[in-house]
C-alpha cells in the first residue's frame, strides 16, 4: 500500500524538472519544481528531526496556503509524525484551543498572519513546545522560531547524518496516519478524522476513475488547504499528474485577498479550478452584474444565449443530440459573440471546474455549463478523504453528484442499516481503502460512523442503474412530520434563496410538529435597495410590513398557485416564517467553518421564534415580531 512519501517520490521521479508550486512574490509569480520541492521538503524533515519530533507527534498547521503549507505537511509525513490541518477561519479562541490540545500536537507551524491568534491562546495550548512562523514577524516571542531557521539547521544536520531521515521514512507505510483533520464543529466538540497514508493514495487513484489532467495543466488553489476537497482533488492530485499548484496571493483582508485571486486568475490562467457553491454563486452573480452593466442589448443577448445553450446541452450526457444538433451553429454564434468573452476573465484556458462541498443548485450547473466551462458536481465528505462520486467531462449528468468512482462499495440503507433497492432513497454507505482509521481519542464516535467495515455517511441519496448517485441532503438532519415522515429540507431551502430576492439564508423546521415553519434570514442589500427606491423608512412600522408584504408574495411563489408551486411537496413547504435579527454566521457559531449551516445550534438560538411560529399570532407573516426583528436587522 502506498504511502504520501511513496506516492510523492515517484511523481519526483517522473517530473523532476516540471514546474510544483507557484506562488507570488514581488508582484510576479515564481515556481518551485518537483524536484526542488523534494529539496526543501527533505530540509525540513531533517529539521523536524533535529528539534525532536518522534514518531507519530502531531503538529498543527494554521496557515494560508502556500508553497510552505506543502512542504511542511510532507516534512512532518517523511518524520513518521502526523499533521493537523487546522483551518484559518478558526478564531483565537475555545475552538482553535480545543483542536491544538485535543491532538496533542508538540509543534505548532503558522503564518505570520494567523500567529496573532496563537499568540492570543499560548497559555491555553497545554501540550505544545515550539511555534514555528513561516514568514518573519516584527518580533518573535517566547517559543517562537522562523521556519527558515529549522530548514537551514536541517539542511545541514542531514550532510552530517543522511541516514537518519531515511530510516525514519522507512517506517511510514500506508496504514500510518497521515492527518488529523478535524470536523467544522456542528456538535460542541469536533472529531478529530484520522486520515492514513494509503485514505489519501487510494482517493486520489479513485479521483482518476473517469477524468484526466494532462502534466501541462496547472490551478489556482482557492480553496482553503486544510479543506478535504482541496486537500485531495486539488494538491495531492496534481502532485499524482506532475502538473502545477497555485496559490491565492493573500492580502490584508479577506477582500483584498479576493480581489488578489481576481488578479491572479489571469496571471496563472488556471485550466481547472476547485470550487464549492459559494464560490460559484459569487462568480455568477459578478458575471451577470458585469453583463447588465454594458446596456440592455447586452443582456437581452445574453438571456437569449444562455437559453439556447441550456436547451441544447440537456442533461450534459445528450448535450446536442437529436434536433438540438440544429442549434449548433446558434451555439457558436453565442460563443463567439459572449461566452468565449467571459471565459476570458478566468484566465482564457479554464476547461472546467471541480465542485466539492454542499450540493451545487441545478440552475449554477446549467448556467455554467451554458457559458463554456461546465462545473461538475461531485460528492465526498473528509471521513472518506474525501471523494466518493464525480461528474466528469467523459462522464457526466446535470442534477446528479456523478458516477461513483472505481474501486469502492456502496449501497443504500434504511433506518435499520438494511440494503435498498436501486432507485430507493436512504442513507449512503461505503467500504474502501479510503475510509478513514477512525476518529482520534473517540471510540464510541467511531463506533457509530463505522460498523462492519462500512462508513454510514449520515447524508441522504440513492442510486441509478446506470452508476450516478444523486445526493439529496443530511440522512439525520431530515424534516419529521406529526405522522413521521421524513423529508430533507436542502433543496427547499437552496430554492427560496435562489427564487426570493428578499432572502439571503433559510432554514426550515419540523420535528414531528403540526407543519413545517421557515427561519428566514433577509438580504440587507436587496432589502435596503427596494426600501430606497419606494421612499420606504426602516423606523416606520408600516413602512416595514410593507418590506414584509413583498418578501411574503416572494415566499408564495413556492404555494399551491405560485410560479413554484409544483417544486416541492406542500407539507414540507412552510407554512409558517419568521424573519430572523441576526445572520447565521462563524460568529455567531450558527455557520460552521465551511460556511454550512449548524442545524441544532440555529434552533436553539431561535427556539423562540420556533416557538411563536407554532401559535395562532406566529402563523400570521405580518404581525409584530417579524416587524421588530426585521427593523433589528436592518438597523445593524
Amino acid at each position: 500500500m502506498k504511502s504520501i512519501i511513496t506516492f510523492f517520490e515517484e511523481s519526483v521521479a517522473r517530473y523532476g524538472e516540471n514546474p510544483f508550486l507557484w506562488e507570488k512574490k514581488n508582484g510576479v509569480f515564481h515556481s518551485l519544481t518537483y524536484a526542488q520541492v523534494h529539496a526543501q521538503v527533505e530540509e525540513m524533515a531533517a529539521g523536524f528531526l533535529s528539534a525532536g519530533l518522534e514518531v507519530g507527534d502531531r503538529v498543527a498547521l494554521l496557515s494560508e496556503g502556500c508553497p510552505m503549507w506543502l512542504i511542511s505537511e510532507l516534512a512532518v509525513l517523511f518524520c513518521g509524525a502526523i499533521n493537523v490541518p487546522l483551518s484559518t477561519k478558526l478564531e483565537g479562541d475555545s475552538e482553535l484551543v480545543f483542536r491544538i490540545n485535543h491532538s496533542g500536537s508538540r509543534f505548532v507551524v503558522v503564518s505570520s498572519t494567523q500567529l496573532p491568534k496563537i499568540r492570543m491562546v499560548k497559555g491555553q495550548l497545554t501540550g505544545v513546545e515550539k511555534i514555528f512562523v513561516i514568514q518573519a514577524p516584527d518580533k518573535l516571542e517566547e517559543n517562537e522560531h522562523l521556519l527558515s531557521d529549522l530548514q537551514q539547521r536541517g539542511a545541514v544536520d542531514a550532510a552530517f547524518n543522511p541516514d537518519a531521515l531515511a530510516q525514519r521514512k522507512q517506517g511510514v507505510t500506508g496504514n500510518t496516519v497521515a492527518n488529523i483533520t478535524y470536523t467544522s464543529g456542528t456538535t460542541a466538540d469536533p472529531k478529530g478524522i484520522m486520515l492514513t497514508h494509503r485514505n489519501y493514495t487510494a482517493n486520489v487513484e479513485q479521483a482518476f476513475s473517469y477524468i484526466d489532467i494532462p502534466q501541462h495543466y496547472i490551478t489556482l488553489a482557492v480553496l482553503p488547504w486544510d479543506h478535504a476537497f482541496a486537500h485531495t482533488a486539488c494538491l495531492y492530485a496534481f502532485m499524482n499528474a506532475g502538473a502545477g499548484v497555485a496559490s491565492v496571493e493573500v492580502g490584508r483582508t479577506p477582500m483584498e485577498t479576493l480581489k488578489n485571486f481576481s488578479n491572479n486568475l489571469l496571471e496563472i490562467r488556471p485550466h481547472v479550478l476547485m470550487s464549492v457553491p459559494a464560490i460559484a454563486k459569487n462568480f455568477k452573480k459578478n458575471i451577470e452584474k458585469g453583463i447588465q452593466s454594458k446596456g440592455k442589448l447586452s443582456w437581452w443577448l445574453f438571456r437569449a444565449g444562455l437559453a439556447v445553450a441550456i436547451w441544447y446541452n440537456g442533461q450534459g450526457y445528450d448535450k446536442g443530440r437529436g434536433l438540438k444538433a440544429m442549434a449548433k451553429p446558434l451555439m457558436t454564434f453565442f460563443d463567439r459573440l459572449i461566452f468565449s468573452k467571459i471565459k476570458v476573465k478566468f484566465g482564457g484556458q479554464l476547461q472546467y471546474f471541480i465542485g466539492g462541498g454542499a450540493l451545487l443548485d441545478i440552475d449554477l450547473q446549467r448556467f455554467f455549463y451554458a457559458i463554456g466551462v461546465p462545473m461538475y458536481q461531485g460528492y465526498g465528505l473528509s471521513e472518506a478523504a474525501p471523494i466518493i462520486s464525480a461528474n466528469t467531462p467523459t462522464y457526466h449528468k446535470l442534477g446528479s453528484s456523478g458516477r461513483v468512482v472505481n474501486d469502492l462499495e456502496i449501497k443504500i440503507c434504511d433506518e435499520k442499516g438494511l440494503e435498498l433497492p436501486v432507485g430507493e432513497k436512504g442513507e449512503i454507505v461505503i467500504r474502501g481503502e479510503n475510509v478513514m482509521a477512525g476518529y482520534w481519542k473517540n471510540d464510541d464516535a467511531t463506533a457509530s460512523a463505522i460498523r462492519n467495515g462500512w462508513l454510514h455517511t449520515g447524508d441522504m441519496g440513492y442510486l441509478q442503474p446506470d452508476g450516478y448517485l444523486y445526493v439529496l441532503g443530511r440522512f439525520k438532519s431530515l424534516l419529521i412530520s406529526a405522522d413521521g415522515e421524513k423529508y430533507s429540507p436542502e433543496g427547499i431551502e437552496e430554492a427560496m434563496v435562489d427564487h426570493c430576492s428578499f432572502i439571503d439564508q433559510a432554514m426550515l423546521h419540523n420535528n414531528q410538529n403540526p407543519y413545517t415553519v421557515g427561519l428566514w434570514v433577509p438580504s440587507r442589500e436587496n432589502v435596503n435597495a427596494w426600501m430606497r427606491t419606494h421612499k420606504k423608512q426602516v423606523d416606520n412600522d408600516d413602512h416595514l410590513r410593507d418590506v414584509l408584504r413583498e418578501m411574503l408574495d416572494q415566499i408564495n411563489q413556492f404555494k399551491t398557485g405560485g410560479k413554484h408551486g409544483q417544486m416541492f411537496p406542500q407539507r414540507w413547504v412552510a407554512t409558517a416564517s419568521a424573519v430572523l435579527p441576526e445572520a447565521f454566521t462563524e460568529e455567531n457559531k450558527l455557520l460552521n467553518t465551511t460556511m454550512k449551516v449548524v442545524r441544532a445550534k440555529v434552533e436553539a438560538h431561535f427556539a423562540d421564534e420556533i416557538a411563536y411560529l407554532y401559535t395562532p399570532a406566529g402563523k400570521e407573516f405580518v404581525n409584530d415580531r417579524n416587524v421588530m426583528n426585521l427593523r433589528r436587522f436592518l438597523g445593524k
